[in-house]
């Protein structure tokens, strides 16, 4: 892959592996209910879910890519539009109330991986960036099946990471996340990055 699309690539998928979803908070509750370790192996669910995920996009993809010029523009536009729409969802969200209650059942770590493959794989926003984002990274005169085999290990260990953080923030920052003015500053950010990574993405392409 090229550098530079590279270097663009890690920043605005980083944002969207921060993002505060519904399995960001599954990892925080699972650390401060059975600790960091269980919370990490707990990810590796949500990871095959996404490994799943990426290889049907991939699949799909190099028909995509062959197939019309057009179809492909349109996959990057419309790419570029659902970052500008997380954008403004993590911009306008209500940061007031969050639900991390702990449940008082113990569980064992293939049935909290369970957990968060099952919320991996049933969430949409998952599915669309997997066929939306990563495909406007990958260069159609290239060999689009090892790019995407890049993107999607890249994308999987980052993921990793912000599972391992949002553990963290749980058991040592839950405080400070805790707090509504907090929590928007957050996500705000989030939405600066992926906003940016739109623009950046859609005047690259231009030129």
């Amino acid at each position: 892959m090229d550098i530079m699309t590279l270097l663009l690539f890690i920043p605005a998928c980083f944002a969207l592996n921060m993002s505060p979803g519904p399995n960001n908070l599954l990892a925080m509750s699972n650390a401060k209910r059975y600790g960091f370790q269980s919370a990490c192996v707990a990810g590796a669910g949500r990871l095959i879910a996404f490994t799943g995920m990426i290889f049907l996009a991939a699949t799909g993809l190099a028909v995509i890519l062959h197939t019309s010029e057009t179809v492909f523009m349109t996959v990057k536009v419309a790419g570029a539009g659902y970052l500008f729409w997380l954008a403004f969802r993590l911009w306008t969200a209500d940061t007031s109330k969050a639900d991390l209650t702990p449940q008082q059942d113990h569980k064992t770590r293939f049935q909290l991986m369970r957990e968060e493959f099952i919320l991996a794989a049933g969430n949409p926003k998952a599915i669309l960036i997997f066929t939306a984002f990563l495909p406007q990274f990958v260069n159609p005169d290239g060999k689009t099946t090892l790019q995407f085999s890049q993107l999607g290990i890249t994308f999987l260990l980052l993921e990793w990471i912000a599972i391992a953080i949002y553990a963290l923030f749980s058991l040592y920052l839950r405080q400070w996340f805790a707090n509504p003015q907090t929590r928007k500053i957050f996500n705000r950010s989030c939405g600066m990055l992926l906003a940016g990574a739109g623009v950046g993405l859609l005047t690259s392409r231009q030129s």
